[in-house]
Protein backbone atom coordinates (compact mmCIF):
# COMPACT_ATOMS: atom_id res chain seq x y z
CA UNK A 1 0.00 0.00 0.00
CA UNK A 2 2.91 2.43 0.82
CA UNK A 3 3.69 1.78 -3.13
CA UNK A 4 1.01 2.87 -4.17
CA UNK A 5 0.29 5.78 -2.26
CA UNK A 6 3.44 7.24 -2.68
CA UNK A 7 2.81 6.80 -6.78
CA UNK A 8 -0.55 8.55 -6.16
CA UNK A 9 1.44 11.61 -3.91
CA UNK A 10 4.00 11.52 -6.19
CA UNK A 11 1.59 11.94 -9.57
CA UNK A 12 -0.34 14.35 -7.67
CA UNK A 13 2.90 16.17 -6.82
CA UNK A 14 3.78 15.96 -10.55
CA UNK A 15 0.48 17.37 -11.60
CA UNK A 16 0.32 20.19 -9.61
CA UNK A 17 3.95 21.34 -10.33
CA UNK A 18 3.47 21.50 -13.93
CA UNK A 19 0.31 22.80 -13.65
CA UNK A 20 1.56 25.76 -11.65
CA UNK A 21 4.38 25.85 -14.21
CA UNK A 22 2.45 26.96 -17.09
CA UNK A 23 -0.30 29.07 -15.42
CA UNK A 24 3.14 31.25 -13.77
CA UNK A 25 4.22 30.82 -17.28
CA UNK A 26 1.54 32.28 -19.28
CA UNK A 27 0.95 34.74 -16.23
CA UNK A 28 4.58 36.18 -16.71
CA UNK A 29 4.19 36.08 -20.48
CA UNK A 30 0.85 38.24 -20.17
CA UNK A 31 2.36 40.75 -17.76
CA UNK A 32 5.28 41.05 -20.26
CA UNK A 33 3.07 41.79 -23.20
CA UNK A 34 0.92 44.38 -20.91
CA UNK A 35 -2.07 42.70 -21.56
CA UNK A 36 -2.55 42.44 -17.52
CA UNK A 37 -1.80 38.68 -15.42
CA UNK A 38 -5.08 36.50 -16.50
CA UNK A 39 -5.40 37.43 -20.33
CA UNK A 40 -4.46 34.46 -22.01
CA UNK A 41 -6.46 32.29 -19.34
CA UNK A 42 -8.98 34.29 -19.76
CA UNK A 43 -9.41 34.32 -23.89
CA UNK A 44 -8.86 30.31 -23.50
CA UNK A 45 -11.69 29.79 -21.32
CA UNK A 46 -13.53 31.83 -23.55
CA UNK A 47 -12.44 29.94 -26.38
CA UNK A 48 -12.98 26.51 -24.77
CA UNK A 49 -16.68 27.58 -22.91
CA UNK A 50 -17.33 30.18 -25.36
CA UNK A 51 -16.52 29.19 -28.84
CA UNK A 52 -14.72 32.30 -28.84
CA UNK A 53 -12.47 32.08 -32.54
CA UNK A 54 -11.82 35.66 -34.17
CA UNK A 55 -8.48 36.48 -33.25
CA UNK A 56 -9.49 39.95 -34.17
CA UNK A 57 -10.84 40.42 -30.39
CA UNK A 58 -7.31 40.57 -29.65
CA UNK A 59 -7.50 44.23 -31.50
CA UNK A 60 -9.87 44.93 -28.43
CA UNK A 61 -9.66 44.99 -24.60
CA UNK A 62 -11.72 42.29 -23.40
CA UNK A 63 -13.38 41.90 -20.09
CA UNK A 64 -12.40 39.22 -17.55
CA UNK A 65 -14.94 36.14 -18.19
CA UNK A 66 -14.80 35.19 -14.60
CA UNK A 67 -16.61 31.79 -14.77
CA UNK A 68 -14.95 30.73 -18.07
CA UNK A 69 -11.36 31.43 -16.95
CA UNK A 70 -12.69 29.24 -13.72
CA UNK A 71 -13.87 26.41 -15.67
CA UNK A 72 -10.69 26.79 -18.28
CA UNK A 73 -8.00 26.33 -14.79
CA UNK A 74 -10.10 23.66 -13.42
CA UNK A 75 -9.70 21.62 -16.79
CA UNK A 76 -6.33 22.36 -17.07
CA UNK A 77 -5.91 21.54 -13.69
CA UNK A 78 -7.37 18.40 -14.14
CA UNK A 79 -5.29 17.14 -17.19
CA UNK A 80 -2.42 18.25 -15.16
CA UNK A 81 -3.58 16.02 -12.61
CA UNK A 82 -3.81 13.07 -14.89
CA UNK A 83 -0.90 13.53 -16.99
CA UNK A 84 0.96 13.14 -13.72
CA UNK A 85 -0.48 10.29 -12.42
CA UNK A 86 -0.01 8.82 -15.79
CA UNK A 87 3.51 10.03 -16.04
CA UNK A 88 4.34 8.20 -12.24
CA UNK A 89 2.47 4.86 -13.82
CA UNK A 90 4.70 4.49 -16.24
CA UNK A 91 7.64 5.69 -13.88
CA UNK A 92 6.56 2.66 -11.30
CA UNK A 93 6.55 0.03 -13.89
CA UNK A 94 9.73 0.97 -14.71
CA UNK A 95 11.00 1.41 -11.62
CA UNK A 96 9.50 -2.50 -10.83
CA UNK A 97 10.35 -3.63 -14.42
CA UNK A 98 14.13 -2.04 -15.16
CA UNK A 99 14.11 -3.82 -18.44
CA UNK A 100 10.96 -2.06 -19.36
CA UNK A 101 12.72 1.46 -18.55
CA UNK A 102 13.54 2.33 -22.72
CA UNK A 103 10.18 1.42 -23.38
CA UNK A 104 8.33 3.55 -20.56
CA UNK A 105 10.85 6.62 -21.59
CA UNK A 106 9.97 6.44 -24.96
CA UNK A 107 6.22 6.37 -24.33
CA UNK A 108 6.66 9.59 -21.63
CA UNK A 109 8.81 11.71 -24.35
CA UNK A 110 5.74 10.58 -26.96
CA UNK A 111 3.14 11.47 -24.33
CA UNK A 112 5.44 15.17 -24.11
CA UNK A 113 5.40 15.44 -27.99
CA UNK A 114 1.21 14.84 -28.04
CA UNK A 115 0.73 16.62 -25.29
CA UNK A 116 2.01 19.92 -27.55
CA UNK A 117 0.35 18.73 -30.76
CA UNK A 118 -2.69 18.41 -28.75
CA UNK A 119 -2.40 21.87 -27.46
CA UNK A 120 -1.33 23.19 -30.33
CA UNK A 121 -4.21 21.76 -32.26
CA UNK A 122 -6.68 23.56 -29.78
CA UNK A 123 -5.33 27.02 -29.67
CA UNK A 124 -5.32 26.78 -33.67
CA UNK A 125 -8.19 29.22 -33.54
CA UNK A 126 -6.29 31.45 -31.12
CA UNK A 127 -2.62 31.08 -32.59
CA UNK A 128 -2.16 35.26 -32.30
CA UNK A 129 -2.70 34.63 -28.87
CA UNK A 130 -0.89 31.29 -28.32
CA UNK A 131 1.68 30.86 -30.12
CA UNK A 132 3.88 27.70 -31.40
CA UNK A 133 6.62 28.83 -29.00
CA UNK A 134 4.93 29.59 -25.57
CA UNK A 135 3.23 26.04 -26.00
CA UNK A 136 6.51 24.37 -26.62
CA UNK A 137 8.07 26.82 -23.43
CA UNK A 138 5.11 25.85 -21.09
CA UNK A 139 5.15 22.26 -21.23
CA UNK A 140 8.99 22.47 -21.22
CA UNK A 141 8.82 24.32 -18.22
CA UNK A 142 6.22 22.50 -16.61
CA UNK A 143 7.72 18.93 -17.74
CA UNK A 144 11.46 21.10 -15.78
CA UNK A 145 9.40 20.98 -12.97
CA UNK A 146 7.86 17.86 -12.50
CA UNK A 147 11.38 16.27 -13.46
CA UNK A 148 13.05 18.80 -10.42
CA UNK A 149 10.60 17.35 -8.14
CA UNK A 150 11.33 13.63 -9.48
CA UNK A 151 15.44 14.36 -9.22
CA UNK A 152 14.73 15.49 -5.59
CA UNK A 153 12.28 12.74 -4.01
CA UNK A 154 14.13 9.83 -6.17
CA UNK A 155 17.48 10.29 -6.32
CA UNK A 156 18.96 8.28 -9.68
CA UNK A 157 15.80 7.76 -11.50
CA UNK A 158 17.10 9.19 -14.47
CA UNK A 159 20.00 6.74 -14.37
CA UNK A 160 17.76 4.30 -13.87
CA UNK A 161 15.40 5.33 -16.50
CA UNK A 162 17.35 5.64 -18.96
CA UNK A 163 20.31 3.35 -18.61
Amino acid sequence: MQTKSRWMRDGITVGLVAYAAVAVFYSAFDVLASRGAFFTVNLLGRAVFRGLRDPAVLQFPVALDFPAAFWYNAVHLAMSLGIGLVVMGLVEQAEREPDQAHMVSAIIAGGFIATICGVGLVTEPIRALVPWWSVVAANVIATGGGATYLTVTRPGIWRRMLT
